[in-house]
């Protein structure tokens, strides 16, 4: 698809308006532009919805997204939406839901991208642990497949956890499969959490002396971490919580320096949304996330492939909207607030 030079030079300055505070020059936006451009047209030619989580690279996050935001917001914004396509920049769990959410509808993936959450487990392991514990409920993160969602009485996110957990009449709760965040959780909460051993690579990686380390080269710090991280540096930091809880914080809070101990496209993100804060510190890479590209998603919007378009069961999907239609209930529910 061709375009004329006012085309590109007016994409080139919207994408440098936004990717300049990452540190995008404005050749780099210039290079994009066709790309972007033919996407974003494709998208409207096609009624596509574009969403894209926070662990993106800024390029998509800003150039071709209707919405950024964690998994909960996106499973919303996917349950929401008119459009025909719904392409989900995420990982494959993450479309999945999208799927089960929106059946009728056309759902695709730029690329099959996994995770060592969702993949630490399997719904016959699921099956095996309930047998253990029969009176206790099951909730799985949502960091896991349809398959295993299809086998849980409730889903969560990192935003949500406590308050699903909490939302359950029974007194023992199986939460799957992030044994970090079980540990996290359970000082929050008067039930007795029965967790899997799971981890995120990511969120893993970081210790207590990292924390250590930026607070002494940056005084007054606030230092934010996903509750996907160990234990010992969550007893560190000043706010723990999922990433629109994080994003929240920053917002609101006076200070002018954050660390955000997490996966760096948030951090990227925060740098566009909110200039005037300052991001110091290390992140790390979510080498799943971090394989979706521009090219990526034109040709899934282009021509997808079989591998591309979300297909599961009726069986699947119809139990696997029981644990997310739960998770949306009871998060909404008033009296949990």
């Amino acid at each position: 698809m061709k375009f004329s030079e006012n085309d590109l030079h007016r994409e080139t300055e919207r994408l440098f308006k936004e990717l300049k505070k990452v540190k995008w020059s404005k050749l780099d936006c210039a290079l994009i532009a066709p790309i972007t451009l033919e996407i974003n047209r494709l998208k409207k030619e096609k009624n596509a919805i574009i969403l894209a989580h926070s662990y993106l690279t800024p390029d998509i996050m800003y150039g071709v997204a209707d919405f950024i935001g964690d998994s909960y917001g996106l499973s919303r914004q996917a349950q929401k939406t008119k459009a025909k396509i719904i392409l989900f920049c995420s990982v494959h769990f993450m479309a999945e839901t999208a799927k089960i959410l929106n059946p009728k509808k056309t759902v695709l993936v730029p690329v099959i991208a996994g995770c060592s959450l969702a993949e630490s487990i399997t719904p016959k392991d699921v099956r095996n642990i309930k047998k253990k514990y029969p009176e206790a409920a099951v909730v799985c993160y949502v960091n896991t497949t349809a398959a295993v969602k299809a086998e849980c009485n409730a889903c969560c996110t990192s935003s949500n956890a406590l308050r699903i957990i909490e939302g359950l009449p029974q007194k023992k709760v199986i939460f799957l499969p992030d044994e970090l965040m079980a540990k996290n959780l359970q000082p929050l909460t008067r039930k007795t959490l029965i967790n899997w051993d799971g981890r995120c690579i990511v969120h893993e990686k970081f210790s207590p002396k990292t924390i250590d380390a930026v607070r002494k080269n940056y005084p007054g710090v606030k230092i934010l971490a996903h509750l996907e991280c160990a234990p010992e540096v969550i007893q560190k930091v000043d706010m723990s919580g999922g990433t629109e809880g994080m994003i929240q914080y920053v917002k609101n809070h006076k200070a002018k320096s954050f660390m955000l101990v997490t996966e760096c496209g948030l951090t990227d993100r925060m740098k566009v949304e909110m200039p005037n804060k300052k991001m110091v510190g290390v992140c790390a890479l979510c080498p799943y996330m971090k394989q979706i590209t521009l090219r990526d998603i034109l040709l899934a919007l282009k021509s997808p492939s079989k591998d591309q378009i979300i297909e599961l069961p009726e069986s699947i999907l119809r139990k696997a909207k029981r644990a997310l239609d739960r998770m949306i209930r009871i998060t909404e529910d008033k009296k949990f607030k």
